[in-house]
């Protein structure tokens, strides 16, 4: 098999990209490396061709797609710091770059797999959300939502460009999917939190402390991603991927505390102060995955201890190395 990776240098495009390797899949992978590292790839596989370039790049998108057999489709502006500070940016990513891909993927007679997010619920708050639920969301002129609304244009696009177009695609969206090579400073909580733990520093809980979310590993979400593309019964369907042990962002601090051994305290930073005026976040957000397990057996094996310490472990590694 052939397989496109847009995002291949970024946290979750490399653990997939690993995975088609060791599969004895051939592998092209795009990314502008923005947020990506070439460090994340095995570079010098004669499997894997690493192309720099965005999906902007409608002309390119097309020449990377062709004799491609799937297309995984990760390639996005996330992260809260991101998207607060590179609103326009971000807007023009998710969506011109998803059609691009998608435009591509028909032309070529690829299979696409587009990674959607858990963002789409917006503000519900229901236990269990199922992929029919739905959305609630604040002001489009509030730059939070811009990523929520964004990835929902691309669900609308792949959606259409299935039933109207017979392009052969499925929609995941993932919960705060964790792991190795994931960094913090683009927003994301457990890597962020065990960084200030190993310090030594205050860690930083940005609002109550109360909202509770829910953490997937990423080894637990790559065999999802392969099983997925090549489903036939998934073809046009929204697939939720992620855990459902529930965690406050308190708690889930207190934990990172003990198991790194740390003299750290907590401080709540106020959103404003964190993210800019007028943010807005959500206070539960925990997944159905019942389609999931019915269409591939999707059961998590990683603990959420199990990501804390894996995060752990490899910052650990990462300091001594540079030591």
């Amino acid at each position: 098999m052939r397989a496109l990776v847009t995002g291949a240098a970024g946290f979750i495009g490399s653990h997939l990209v690993e995975r088609l390797l060791a599969d004895g899949h051939q592998v092209i992978g795009l990314d502008d490396l923005s947020t990506g590292r070439t460090a994340n790839l095995p570079v010098g596989d004669p499997n894997l061709r690493l192309v720099p370039g965005t999906i902007l790049d409608g002309s390119l998108v097309d020449d990377v797609m062709a004799d491609v057999d799937v297309v995984f489709h990760l390639a996005a502006a996330v992260g809260a710091f991101v998207i607060q500070e590179r609103t326009l940016q971000g807007l023009l990513t998710n969506v011109h770059g998803t059609e691009n891909v998608l435009d591509a993927a028909l032309r070529h007679g690829a299979r696409v797999l587009v990674a959607s997010t858990s963002e789409i619920y917006g503000k519900n708050n229901k236990v269990g959300l199922a992929e029919g639920d739905d959305r609630i969301i604040g002001s489009p002129l509030k730059s939070r939502w811009t990523y929520s609304e964004a990835k929902a244009i691309d669900e609308s696009l792949t959606y259409s460009y299935v039933r109207e177009l017979g392009l052969q695609a499925v929609i995941v969206r993932l919960f705060n999917t964790v792991g190795p090579r994931q960094s913090g400073r683009y927003g994301m909580v457990i890597p962020r939190l065990v960084a200030q733990a190993l310090q030594g520093r205050p860690l930083t809980i940005f609002g109550t402390g109360k909202q509770i979310r829910c953490f997937c590993h990423v080894a637990d979400v790559v065999p999802a991603l392969v099983r997925l593309v090549r489903l036939d019964r998934a073809q046009g369907m929204a697939v939720n991927l992620g855990n459902t042990e529930q965690v406050s962002i308190e708690d889930l601090a207190a934990r990172i505390i003990a198991m790194t051994g740390s003299a750290s305290t907590t401080i709540q930073v106020p959103y404003e102060e964190a993210y800019g005026p007028g943010y807005e976040d959500m206070q539960r957000r925990v997944p159905d995955c019942a389609r999931a397990r019915e269409l591939i057996d999707f059961r998590p094996r990683h603990s959420l201890e199990d990501i804390i310490r894996a995060v752990i472990d490899e910052q650990v590694q990462a300091e001594t190395a540079t030591a």
